[in-house]
């Protein structure tokens, strides 16, 4: 009964103690509260209370004693302790003990350790930029991004000065996917000799397309510290972008004079030395990098590019295989290996290597184009596949393009009077018609309506589907061997360099004047005849003058406008060959042609495709 009593009382006195602090102060209740803990030792509300209102009243040296004897009672819990480390916090010599701890916690990284005094000195000292800063790298490593940013910006509201905090915000927005680009300009106007912030305002500004004041950037970083070799490594990139291949050689030799062996920079002086004709050297350079990384798979592909280029299949191959040993989704290697296996001849393996590449790609890359007849188009192929249809610009779906048992050309075409009337035409030029077998046709058809690997958009309206987007079926990999198999006289030892397709929007325009870099062109059709509104056209027109020889690449296959004014300057005369269904037009490459006017009828089934493959390389008699 006397215990009980003693509770009430001490109960009372603890509310009387709390509302005279209310209302008069602090000391006005501290007779009340120590009351309350003489009839209730136990009662750790009261000891807290107690100690609360003695540090209000500003005697914090005899309520942290009074906390420590209650913690020697066993009296403590986890909110008196909490009092108890604010209150010590409260010191200057303890808040600095304790910032130090959590200043060693977070180097030695024991970072829940670090965070958790930071948050302590923080819930006491509010106002300390420097605290953090530090939580908001602690949280960063620890992958809280948001977090940090959160404490980035408060280290910043309280010393907007401090270089530190703009620059470590400015990593925290890039890991964050926001825009970086203000904190770190901060960062170095705060802070001109940051080299690391300039640096990494560099790689933002070249993420943004800013390539000239990434350069300035980068320049600032090697101005404040000239052993940089990371900037002097990204100076030779945007360098070698903008065709300064001196300037780009001289900034990797900077780069490798402050680190020698550096892998990246010896590979990229490699691609610049190969660029500028000096392929001995380039190889050099590409053999020091691997030597140096053996397991850096960027440089294995740049020396597959430079076999490649100079016809050395074999090595080239051995080069990818080297880089997909090392990575085995290397995009690029998968790419490039596609294409050398097909030229070797080995199309079905290549085909199959295309297409792999093709399904990283597009899981890699989700975006769509916001042109009106891409949209138009892949609206309409989602009704045609149903409602199960994937996202034309997501994830790879490819439509069954699988090898035919049977043939897949048209056995029934007299092969030896095509390859006459091929040796004899001037322009090279033949047209045959009932090109594939009919199983062929239908499967053609039914993999280039079902799979969604329409991702190049083109400004007159069409769209194109290259081995890299998917277009790389098993089926037209057995219509390209075919092809060489069945006429030979053709193809000689030609090897197929590219294939791709186009789709077309129903009224618009199709692919301008232009020639290919090949020696053999073969393009045909698959679209119904019931489609063509206009049987005359629809098809193909071809010139009997080719290319100038010493035209690049970019002068004959990109410049109509150059293209028409030589062929209105040699008198050219044009060949157009209307579109039909199953028809092929083979053809010298180096010949201009274009699409010829199309009228075709509304409906997805009713759009014009077209599939052209490339054999043989320009100016080559074969091979």
């Amino acid at each position: 009964m006397t215990q009980r009593n003693s509770s009430a009382e001490a109960a009372a006195q603890y509310q009387l103690g709390l509302a005279a602090g209310r209302q008069q102060g602090p000391r006005a209740g501290l007779a009340h509260l120590r009351n309350a803990i003489d009839l209730d030792p136990g009662h750790a509300d009261y000891w807290h209370a107690y100690c609360e209102a003695l540090a209000a009243c500003g005697e914090t040296a005899t309520a942290m004693a009074i906390l420590d004897r209650a913690r020697q009672r066993g009296f403590c819990d986890g909110a008196l302790e909490t009092l108890a480390m604010r209150l010590r916090l409260s010191q200057p010599a303890e808040l600095e003990t304790a910032y130090a701890r959590a200043v060693n916690h977070h180097q030695e990284g024991r970072l829940q350790e670090a965070i958790a005094l930071y948050r302590q000195i923080l819930a006491h000292r509010p106002d300390l930029a420097e605290a953090h800063v530090n939580l908001g790298t602690a949280l960063q490593s620890q992958g809280a991004i948001q977090d940090a940013i959160v404490h980035f910006e408060r280290a910043i509201a309280l010393k907007p000065d401090e270089a530190e905090a703009h620059y470590n915000l400015g990593n925290a927005l890039v890991l964050a996917g926001r825009d970086p680009l203000p904190a770190y300009r901060a960062a170095v106007r705060l802070a001109p000799y940051h080299a690391q912030a300039h640096y990494n305002l560099g790689i933002a500004l070249e993420g943004a397309g800013q390539s000239k004041e990434a350069m300035a950037a980068y320049d600032a970083a090697v101005r404040t510290r000239p052993d940089f070799a990371a900037a002097h490594l990204n100076r030779g990139v945007l360098l070698f972008a903008a065709g300064d291949l001196d300037g780009a050689i001289a900034a990797y030799d900077a780069a490798l004079a402050t680190r020698p062996g550096f892998a990246a920079a010896l590979s990229n002086k490699g691609n610049a030395l190969q660029a500028k004709g000096a392929l001995e050297a380039a190889a050099a350079a590409y053999g020091a990098a691997i030597t140096s990384e053996p397991r850096f798979a960027e440089a294995h592909n740049h020396l597959g590019n430079l076999y490649r280029a100079q016809g050395l299949l074999d090595q080239a191959e051995a080069s990818y295989r080297a880089a997909l040993a090392i990575d085995p989704d290397f995009a690029e290697a998968l790419y490039s290996l596609g294409y050398v296996l097909a030229e070797r001849g080995q199309i079905g393996d290549g085909f199959a290597v295309l297409t792999r590449h093709a399904e990283l790609a597009s899981l890699r890359s989700h975006a769509g184009s916001e042109a009106t007849h891409k949209l138009r188009h892949d609206e309409e192929q989602r009704a045609y596949i149903g409602t199960a249809a994937p996202n034309p610009g997501g994830p790879l779906w490819l439509a069954d393009g699988a090898r035919l048992n049977g043939p897949a050309l048209n056995r029934g075409n007299n092969i030896a009077a095509i390859q006459r009337q091929w040796h004899a035409a001037r322009p090279q030029l033949v047209v045959i018609d009932n090109f594939l077998s009919p199983d062929a046709l239908h499967g053609l058809r039914r993999f280039c309506w079902g799979s969604t690997i329409w991702r190049e958009v083109y400004g007159n309206g069409y769209l194109g589907a290259f081995p890299e987007h998917g277009v790389a079926c098993p089926l037209l990999a057995q219509i390209a061997q075919e092809m060489r198999d069945m006429y030979p006289e053709i193809f000689l030892d030609h090897r197929l360099l590219q294939l791709w397709a186009f789709k077309y929007d129903n009224k618009l325009g199709g692919i301008p004047l232009h020639a290919d870099f090949a020696a053999v062109n073969v393009n045909f059709w698959i679209t119904a005849d019931e489609a063509n509104l206009d049987m005359d056209r629809g098809g193909l027109v071809i010139w009997d003058v080719p290319a100038p020889m010493d035209w690049n690449f970019e002068k004959y296959n990109v410049d109509a406008a150059a293209g028409r004014e030589f062929l209105a300057g040699h008198a050219a005369r044009s060949t157009v060959v209307p579109h039909r269904a199953n028809r092929a037009v083979i053809f010298d490459s180096d010949l201009f042609h274009e699409t010829d006017a199309i009228n075709f009828k509304d409906g997805y089934l009713n759009r014009r495709i077209n599939l052209t493959l490339l054999y043989g390389r320009r100016g080559s008699a074969g091979g």
